[in-house]
């Protein structure tokens, strides 16, 4: 069964591209995007730096670009993550009345590593370490997914 996945952070950026990016490598029989909960970038590319941490892994970033979420999202998708408390409640604030589309947070996929959120590198600076814990999180994903 093919999942269609929505990762969303707040700019649409850094995290949710980088998520969309290692999903589509790691996991390409389901379809994914990203957005961001704010639409300040709509349109550009991913942030250099963290194009340029994903290349290092072998990863290509720079066909994606910034979208906002949107409620309309909701009934695209089978289940939309988000990178931390803060875009998981805005991306509530757009649900629609009787809309049942799980939202999870992505570290939920990845309990192993003890952490909450995704921590926003456009902020730490922590590229890698950022991407260390989306790629953990992704595997996660990808086998429940595929049970």
């Amino acid at each position: 069964m093919t999942h269609r996945i929505l990762f969303v952070c707040l700019g649409n950026i850094c995290r949710s591209p980088a998520a969309e990016g290692v999903f589509r490598a790691r996991a390409p029989h389901h379809s994914s995007d990203s957005a961001g909960t704010m639409g300040w970038h709509a349109g550009n590319p991913p942030y250099g730096p963290m194009q340029s941490a994903a290349r290092s892994r072998g990863l290509d970033l720079s066909d994606l670009r910034a979208r906002q979420f949107t409620a309309a999202d909701f009934n695209r998708f089978d289940l939309i993550i988000g990178m931390d408390d803060t875009n998981i409640a805005d991306i509530e604030s757009l649900r629609p009345p009787g809309n049942e589309t799980p939202v999870r947070l992505l570290t939920d996929f990845a309990p192993e590593t003890g952490a909450n959120h995704v921590p926003d590198p456009y902020y730490t600076r922590d590229f890698d370490g950022a991407l260390d814990l989306i790629e953990a999180a992704i595997d996660g994903l990808s086998s429940h997914l595929d049970r």
